[in-house]
């Protein structure tokens, strides 16, 4: 048993050390980074949609059966969403977004790839449980699909008005949920067939909404023609990428 919590902490954090990706971005000016958000917020937006639609919807399907409860669970996510963000907005949005007051889809954002990196912490605890060589082909799995991801992240969080540095810091934070995640699944000795019951369809609905509901509206701000069509390459980049990593 030592083993396996040696194995999965040790997965967990470098699976959280994943959200540092964006200090590549300290590499290039302010100028053409800001050139380059929407295209990373519309990279964001791909690999949710994609992450929704190509793993986590069927996963928790061929888990489950697409069953009543499961449409349940999604919906429910969507609309749990809906009412984060309207809390959000009571409290943000009176004030112009600048790096004192981000906008809203920042935090949303933190908050759904917060939900994602606990489930990832959680598959990978349980995985581990069977068997180590599982524990590992599954870490693999998602250190693969979660960098595409946070470089999007990061992109979005600087969009809202992070500074570079603060994002960073907050997309660490938001990263480090999967070692809370694993920590629930060892301490309580969870099944990986239970992780999927409730919380995977419902991080499945919170990616729909803020990708179609934050993400996207914000690229709609830019209708420039070749800009718009760049948008629509990232987004595809985004989906093609989750498609290639379906197993």
């Amino acid at each position: 048993m030592a083993t396996v919590w040696l194995y999965t902490l040790l997965s967990v954090i470098i699976v959280s050390l994943v959200s540092f990706v964006g200090v590549l971005t300290f590499a290039v000016n302010k100028d053409f980074l800001r050139k380059i958000l929407l295209y990373l917020v519309s990279l964001s937006a791909g690999a949710l949609l994609g992450g929704a639609f190509f793993h986590l919807i069927p996963e928790a399907a061929e888990e489950f059966g697409y069953s009543l409860h499961l449409a349940l669970y999604l919906l429910s996510g969507i609309l749990a969403f809906f009412i984060l963000e309207k809390v959000i907005c009571w409290r943000h949005c009176h004030i112009e977004t600048s790096k004192q007051h981000p906008h809203p889809v920042a935090f949303m954002n933190l908050i759904g790839d917060a939900f994602h990196n606990f489930i990832d912490g959680m598959v990978i605890a349980g995985t581990y449980l069977v068997s180590v060589p599982l524990g590992i082909t599954t870490t693999l799995a998602v250190l693969f699909h979660e960098i595409p991801q946070e470089i999007g992240d990061f992109g979005v969080l600087v969009h809202g008005g992070f500074g570079r540095v603060k994002a960073l810091y907050f997309n660490f934070a938001s990263g480090l949920t999967a070692v809370l995640g694993a920590l629930v699944v060892l301490l309580l000795h969870i099944e990986v067939s239970t992780i999927g019951q409730a919380l995977v369809p419902f991080t499945a609905g919170g990616f729909i909404y803020i990708a179609s509901s934050d993400l996207i509206p914000e690229l709609r701000k830019d209708i420039r023609p070749h800009s718009s069509l760049l948008q629509l390459i990232f987004i595809l980049i985004g989906l093609g990428i989750m498609y290639l990593l379906v197993e």
